[in-house]
């Protein structure tokens, strides 16, 4: 889904579905953050092209901004006030007052406030989200203790700010009669930033990402219960079929517009049993030689296999002791503010330091955190849904581990993943032609 990166040089000539939908006559347009392509070519973010920010980015760093109001109430109106500012602005190109409902149109919705950082106790003090409240409800490999329980309630709380900005988002598309015939999806696309097994990992705590379709016009037959995996590559390919776009060969995924359209319940269709997963470095420079943390997985109905390729290697980076040369961690304010200071991979937070600051008092916090992996995990995710028991290293579970895991190496192989046809050169950082430039620092 849109340009690829690669040594920051975005790359036009590969097919990305909104140009493919600029060229069928689609108006394309993003708010803050975005992975898509545009003009310049080297444009970190996307294209500046397709930038509608004249309102400003503020939303951006909603608690941040609520915390320095005299008026929170007033400043998340007028936070939403932005969001729907940009989005007229996208919607009246010529900038006459006059919204443009007759020419379809892509519109990317990207703000980044459940990134990291927010600000602490921001939960409850603006969305009366009560850390307290969450107490024996942790997943059980976090320590279940204040600043844990706060640090989970104020990422609700940036999750309710998102869902404030999409609501006045929607109200818009009501006002202006654009409800019926259009297709809204809202999706994340990691897990849980700065904890144990959420963004970075290919656990279902990091992958399993919400998605809601809106699409009155479309989706005829409401009430079923569908059990097809789908997964994020596929909203391309559905974006173009709505639109009646050809889908190019070099795109894989499949349209789920039969799914959405079907009025069937349960396993519509059968090919959609399972989900391949992968993830190869977060961010760089985290580990010795800028090697990365290569993973694949294939999650079913039943289970959940995961392939770690280099289990010498510690899978969130390396910190003090742990592939470093053996010297103090930092403060927990450092580790609480810099992703950077240890386990780069694991976003900085107020989790990520209580783990680290009682990795002797709780070693089993820290070892499901930051410890090492071995090559093969296998999970049932039906008797064990927070995959705590690794069934590779138990008898009596050779049939399920031999079945998923030569389904997973022949779609590496079919596919020509480069961990399991060139992995030296998928080594180099970024993976690119050597003869390209190298990534900006």
């Amino acid at each position: 889904m849109g340009a690829i990166l690669q040594g920051a040089v975005w790359d036009s000539q590969i097919p990305s579905y909104p140009l493919l939908l600029e060229n069928a006559g689609y108006r394309i347009g993003h708010t803050y953050k975005v992975w898509s392509p545009g003009t310049p070519a080297n444009a970190p973010h996307g294209g500046a092209r397709t930038s509608f920010n004249s309102k400003g980015s503020k939303f951006n760093g909603f608690s941040q901004r609520l915390s320095q109001a005299n008026d929170a109430d007033a400043m998340k109106e007028t936070l939403l006030d932005e969001a729907r500012g940009n989005f007229l602005s996208f919607l009246d190109p010529d900038g006459d007052g006059q919204a443009n409902t007759e020419k379809p149109f892509c519109y990317w919705f990207g703000p980044t406030n459940v990134h990291r950082k927010w600000v602490a106790g921001s939960g409850k003090k603006y969305w009366g989200i009560d850390p307290d409240q969450l107490k024996g409800k942790l997943p059980p490999y976090f320590p279940d203790v204040p600043t844990v329980r706060e640090d989970f309630a104020d990422y609700l709380g940036e999750i309710a700010a998102f869902d404030s900005g999409l609501g006045a988002l929607l109200g818009l598309l009501d006002q202006l009669g654009l409800r019926e015939n259009t297709l809204v999806v809202v999706s994340g696309d990691h897990g849980f930033p700065g904890v144990t097994r959420g963004k970075c990992n290919l656990y279902d705590f990091g992958t399993r990402v919400p998605l809601a379709v809106r699409w009155p016009s479309g989706i005829q037959h409401e009430g079923r219960l569908v059990d097809d995996f789908v997964s994020l590559p596929d909203l391309a390919t559905t974006f173009l079929d709505v639109a009646g776009v050809p889908v190019p060969p070099t795109m894989t995924a499949n349209s789920l517009v039969p799914l959405l359209t079907s009025d069937q319940s349960g396993q519509i269709d059968p090919t959609r049993d399972a989900v391949f997963t992968g993830r190869e470095r977060h961010v760089a420079e985290v580990r010795a030689g800028n090697k990365p943390y290569p993973q694949r997985a294939i999650r079913t109905h039943d289970y959940l296999l995961i392939r770690n390729f280099e289990p010498d290697r510690w899978p969130m980076g390396e910190g003090p002791g742990y592939g470093r040369p053996d010297a103090p961690f930092e403060s927990a304010d450092v580790l609480t503010n810099n992703t950077f200071a240890a386990f780069g991979d694991l976003d900085a937070s107020p989790t990520k330091a209580w783990i680290i600051e009682q990795r002797d008092t709780e070693p089993e916090a820290f070892h499901y955190a930051f410890g090492r992996r071995p090559e093969w995990e296998l999970y049932n995710v039906k008797s064990d849904p927070h995959c705590l028991d690794n069934l590779a290293v138990h008898p009596g579970h050779e049939d399920a581990f031999d079945k998923l895991s030569n389904r997973l190496m022949t779609t590496l192989r079919d596919t020509a993943d480069p961990r399991v046809s060139d992995d030296i050169v998928f080594e180099r950082s970024p993976y690119t032609d050597p003869n390209r430039p190298k990534r900006r620092k």
